[in-house]
């Protein structure tokens, strides 16, 4: 979406422009039946236009959506669609944003501003990442919308933006796995901690927490007794992060029970790691 910058000279006249629009909505809406003021599209939508320059995103909704009740089978009210749909992005209301998204990519699959309708879909989502101890429902969605985006339109900018921030969603959602586990591991509930410490290592290998995990997996397993896979643990930590203090820690633990960390072609950890390095 371009940058809507406002020349100085026109400051004037675009606020008039606004105020009328603001009056003709107000009045619609004191009476049963809303008898909007006749207008060209063009003025119509520029005057929408205008209001996102002023940032007075509610009133562009309200344009927009005008634009569409008055003119519905003209161009402009194809671009309205997307852009009451950016203006709700931009007053913080994701769902409203995703209602109109949705609507537009199901009317216009075709458009030549398709990939954009798809990328702001996925920000609505990715605005609502919250912190990893909350549920991550919306780290979900913003996820699958990320991916959607690099796969449909790969070498645009808006493919390689969504790349870019899949690694950020994947991190929250590493983060929350994490952090149930450590919670189990507390409890001394190692079972429950070692099934989430391996859906870091499954579902979200390119993490920060990867690390960790293996660390972890290391502590629960020797909680266990379970000894071959605590020494397979630290052997992947080794190979993948030689440097890291999460493999400092896991040798530390293998040497004070007389172990060494050793990688048994029986266990799961066994699958080739390439990847992380």
């Amino acid at each position: 979406m371009k940058s809507f910058a406002k020349p100085a000279k026109k400051q004037n006249a675009t606020r008039f422009l606004l105020f009328t629009t603001i009056f003709l909505l107000a009045a619609c809406a004191e009476v049963e039946e809303p008898v909007y003021q006749a207008r060209t599209v063009e003025t119509l939508y520029n005057s929408g236009v205008n209001a996102l320059r002023l940032e007075e995103y509610k009133l562009a909704v309200e344009v927009f959506d005008e634009v569409e009740r008055q003119h519905p089978y003209s161009v402009w009210a194809t671009k309205a669609q997307l852009m009451s749909a950016y203006a709700s992005y931009k007053r913080d209301e994701y769902d409203e944003a995703v209602i109109g998204l949705d609507r537009f990519i199901e009317l216009h699959p075709g458009n030549k501003d398709i990939a954009y309708a798809y990328y702001l879909k996925a920000l609505s989502y990715y605005e609502q990442i919250s912190d990893v101890g909350r549920d991550q429902k919306m780290t979900r969605l913003a996820l699958e919308s990320l991916q959607e985006v690099a796969r449909r339109y790969p070498d645009t900018r808006y493919g390689r933006d969504a790349r870019a921030k899949l690694d950020l969603a994947q991190d929250h959602l590493a983060g929350k796995e994490m952090t149930i586990g450590r919670y189990y591991q507390s409890r001394q509930e190692h079972l429950a901690a070692i099934n989430r410490f391996k859906a870091v290592l499954k579902n979200h290998q390119t993490t920060t927490h990867v690390p960790e995990a293996l660390h972890r997996l290391t502590e629960s397993y020797l909680a266990l007794g379970v000894t071959d896979e605590a020494q397979t643990a630290t052997a992947v930590l080794g190979h993948n992060y030689p440097g890291s203090p999460w493999y400092q820690d896991s040798y530390a633990l293998l040497e004070g029970r007389g172990l060494r960390p050793s990688q048994e072609s029986s266990s799961w950890l066994s699958w080739p790691w390439e990847w992380i390095n």
